[in-house]
């Protein structure tokens, strides 16, 4: 019988290996190109969501009539992408994803003003989010769904983290889209979708009158009442326990670190959406991983 000489095989298995791998490769590289782009839409969205609704609040408490750009979406399509020092117009080569960033060196390409490393840093974590869905569900309905989820959480953990702000016009959308998600039990059945958002916001919503109640404080918001219920409508009740465990450990941990390190005052409150958006992505991604090592870990 014939053998091919071991560079033949060598090159014939190495063809093969590409050829294999290039259909992968290429599916990965769209979802981290798709996650960037989808990070840029973000920066706007947590800059200016924001905007939009104190403009309504002082509207509202004033009596004057809101400004038409704040009317429906506009918000986020006007004014244009422009320098926050001199509000300069970028351009649209000014405006790729963290490679502009690098390009002008951080910097507006007319005044020279210092540009927020934050904007490429939210846009490369939405791309590593994307690509870890994608490696993780594949390219399934489960996939496209646990990304529309990962884009929604994150933008809520930073619009948290700077405004100790948990917008309806967020929190509600993502809860109902969990449970028409859930009709087709993409990742729970829908009974057990109902009873997570059910459950999820009772929970919160007792500590927080339990936490009134003992101490004549507000302990957290009722964004976060919500936040716990969308993940609750998402995951399913059986992952609400792990995610309040972990989020409540991490945010003691940095909470304490804070204090320590960062000469925080103990009384200035930190907001808990971005710890509970944490555990909730780390329920998503291996939530039922988590829930045997806890069983194993009991004797069940």
């Amino acid at each position: 019988m014939y053998k091919l000489p071991a560079l033949a095989r060598m090159t014939t298995l190495s063809g093969y290996l590409v050829m294999e791998l290039a259909p992968v490769a290429w599916v990965y590289a769209f979802a981290l190109a798709l996650g960037l782009v989808i990070g840029s839409f973000l920066n706007v969205l947590i800059l200016r969501l924001p905007q939009k609704l104190y403009a309504e609040h002082q509207a509202a408490c004033t009596g004057e009539s809101i400004a038409p750009r704040w009317f429906g979406l506009h918000y986020l399509m006007q004014p244009a992408s422009h320098c926050p020092h001199c509000h300069y117009r970028l351009k649209p080569w000014h405006n790729i994803p963290v490679l502009s960033w690098l390009w002008l060196r951080a910097r507006c390409a007319e005044c020279g003003g210092r540009i927020s490393a934050r904007y490429p840093l939210i846009e490369l974590l939405t791309g590593l989010l994307t690509l870890l869905v994608v490696w993780r569900f594949g390219m399934t309905v489960q996939a496209l769904s646990a990304a529309l989820l990962s884009w929604g959480l994150l933008a809520l953990a930073v619009i948290d983290w700077d405004e100790q702000l948990l917008p309806d016009e967020l929190t509600q959308p993502l809860l109902w889209l969990g449970l028409l998600v859930n009709l087709q039990g993409v990742f729970v059945s829908l009974a057990d979708a109902v009873l997570g958002a059910v459950i999820g916001y009772l929970v919160l919503w007792s500590l927080f009158h339990l936490f009134l109640l003992l101490t004549g404080k507000e302990g957290m918001g009722f964004g976060d009442f919500k936040l716990y219920a969308l993940l609750g409508a998402w995951l399913g009740w059986s992952m609400l326990l792990q995610i309040v465990l972990i989020s409540s450990l991490v945010g003691v941990v940095f909470g304490v670190i804070r204090i320590v390190w960062g000469g925080h005052d103990c009384r200035q409150p930190m907001p808990f959406g971005p710890f509970l958006v944490f555990a909730g992505l780390l329920a998503l991604f291996g939530g039922q991983a988590i829930n045997h090592y806890y069983l194993h870990l009991m004797g069940m």
